[in-house]
Order: C-alpha cells, then sequence, then structure tokens
C-alpha cells in the first residue's frame, strides 16, 4: 500500500489521444484535458517530456497520485504493464499496477482471457467496465464497449469473467477506403441515415455472413436501390448487425426484452441501441464518466479506502 495521496489524476492514454482529468474525493471530475497525443505518435522516450508537458502542474503537489490507463502500457508505450487474467476484481488490478519512477505515477494493467483456447486483451477499457457497474450500481452483466475494436464482456459478482474483441470499427474503415465498395460512396461520411443504417442491420442479422452481405454496397448502388450519400450508414449498419448476429449467436443469453450495457462515444452508443432495438434488446448508456470512475476506484482499493461500496464493484 502507498502511502494516502489527497489528489487524484485519472490518465487515459489511447491510441490517437491523450486524456486527463483531475479527480476530487469522492471521484467527481473536477477538471478536464484532451490533447492530440497519442501512443500511436510517440516513441518511448517521448512518453515521460508529453505527460509533464501536459499534466506536469497538476502532479506539482506531492499528495498527487497519478494512475494511467489505455496504451501507455503496451509494448510500444512508456512501460510495459503486464496483463491481468480474468476473471479479475479491481483489487487484482492493484496487485499488478506498473510503477514509474517514485511511487506516485502508476500504469493500470490490461486484462486478458482466452476464449477457445486463443488468448484475447484489452487496455483502457477494464477502467471503464468497472467504473459502468459501480455508477449503475450492479454486480452482474453484458458490457459492450462500441469502437474500433469492441469488447463484449461478461461480469459476475463484481468481477470480470470473460470478454470478447471483434474488429467491427477497422473492419468498417477497411471497406469503407480500401476496397470496391469504395467507389460507390462519397469521400466523405454524412450525418446517419437512419432507414440506411436500419436496412443494413436488418440484411446482418437475417444473414450468414459479412463476406456475402458486403457486397450488397455495390449492387444497391448498381440498381439505384440506395443512394451513394446513404451508403455509409448502410455499410455501416451491415458490419454492427455483423457485430450483434455474431453475439447474439454466441450464447449470450440475450433473448428479447434483456438489457446490456453501453460504454462509448455517444454517437456511436445511439447506432448500437439502434441495432440492438432490432431484436428487442434494451440499453444502458455511460460516457467518459465510466472510465474516470474505474481509475477512482483503483486508487480507492489502492489505499484500503473503498470499504462497502455504493452497490457496486470493489
Amino acid at each position: 500500500m502507498v502511502a494516502a495521496m489527497s489528489q487524484l489524476l485519472g490518465t487515459d492514454w489511447g491510441t490517437t489521444s491523450l486524456r486527463g482529468a483531475r479527480l476530487g474525493a469522492d471521484g467527481a471530475v473536477l477538471e478536464q484535458r484532451s490533447v492530440d497525443r497519442g501512443a500511436a505518435m510517440l516513441q518511448p522516450a517521448d512518453f515521460e517530456a508529453v505527460f509533464d508537458e501536459h499534466f506536469g502542474d497538476w502532479m506539482a503537489p506531492a499528495d498527487t497520485l497519478c494512475l494511467i490507463g489505455g496504451m501507455a502500457g503496451s509494448k510500444q508505450g512508456w512501460v510495459e504493464a503486464p496483463y491481468c487474467a480474468c476473471p479479475a476484481r479491481i483489487e487484482d488490478l492493484c496487485r499488478k499496477l506498473t510503477w514509474i519512477g517514485s511511487r506516485r505515477i502508476a500504469i493500470v494493467p490490461g486484462l486478458s482471457c482466452n476464449q477457445a483456447g486463443v488468448p484475447d486483451v484489452m487496455r483502457g477499457e477494464e477502467s471503464q467496465i468497472f467504473g459502468a457497474f459501480h455508477l449503475l450500481g450492479r454486480a452482474d452483466g453484458l458490457l459492450v464497449l462500441p469502437g474500433t475494436h469492441s469488447k463484449w464482456v461478461q461480469v459476475r459478482g463484481r468481477r470480470v469473467e470473460s470478454f470478447s474483441t471483434l474488429m467491427t470499427g477497422e473492419f468498417y474503415a477497411l471497406l469503407r477506403r480500401h476496397s470496391l465498395l469504395a467507389r460507390s460512396m462519397p469521400p466523405d461520411d454524412t450525418e446517419l441515415d437512419a432507414p440506411a443504417f436500419d436496412q443494413g442491420v436488418a440484411l446482418a442479422l437475417s444473414s450468414r455472413s459479412l463476406m456475402q452481405t458486403a457486397f450488397s454496397v455495390r449492387t444497391l448502388s448498381l440498381f439505384g436501390r440506395i443512394g451513394a450519400e446513404a451508403l455509409p450508414s448502410y455499410l455501416s449498419g451491415l458490419v454492427i448487425g455483423e457485430e450483434l448476429r455474431s453475439q447474439l449467436n454466441h450464447g449470450l443469453g440475450l433473448d428479447r426484452g434483456a438489457e446490456v450495457l453501453l460504454v462509448g462515444a455517444e454517437a456511436l452508443t445511439q447506432r448500437y441501441e439502434r441495432a440492438l432495438s432490432q431484436q428487442g434488446i434494451g440499453v444502458k448508456t455511460l460516457g467518459a464518466a465510466a472510465g474516470w470512475r474505474g481509475l477512482w476506484l483503483v486508487a480507492q482499493a489502492l489505499h484500503g479506502q473503498s470499504g462497502a461500496p455504493a452497490e457496486g464493484v470493489t
């Protein structure tokens, strides 16, 4: 256990951006900063200088603790942090923190699990998972984190049991920019065309594979069935629908009337909510607050101050 810290800086160092928040004693966000200095843009030797440039003033008080989640702990990051094997609780994250220099800055470990003998990993999402369940006062459930690499996470008894990764966002980008389908679509995405998106989801849910349905972007365009401006929304529906189809057929118990938790950017979670509604599945959504609350929970557990949670994760 480290000496008690009266101030907490939570940092989410993603692939494309660096975000930080000063958190109060109760976990409330007091101040936030965000800069385009993601881990993919940096060499390992750059991280310390970038951190000091953007958060050195927040670290000036000697009683400040910083917890960093995300890609700063990857092989190409600041310092490689080990993965914490599932099933995992918040206390397991504390035991695998990777400290940088003095015991004031630590990288939160990612999570790992095995699916049919194949390893799967996450970095950064673990804080969002624990934070979301704490904020919603739940101990069990299925949580989905949409994104470039979407995560479907099973939580039972306030611990992460398992998860699976689907490269939905990356497949969308590849098909959108680097395939034959790109010729039918405008250079830039427009606002969501809801009917076209819904049509894509419906086809994906009723079909066998994205390998088959993807070509419909080309044929519907050829026959004038969907306008070019709506095709990106249609393709988005296809790939998100494919993600849902694969997971719904995976024994997750998502019957009509079930509910999942969605954590992510509003524009993306709204698409998943529309897609899930076609199967009669409800959602609860959370944004960035989940990640900050998760880092606060790690700090509380680290200092032995968590006590009995308010119907949440310990």
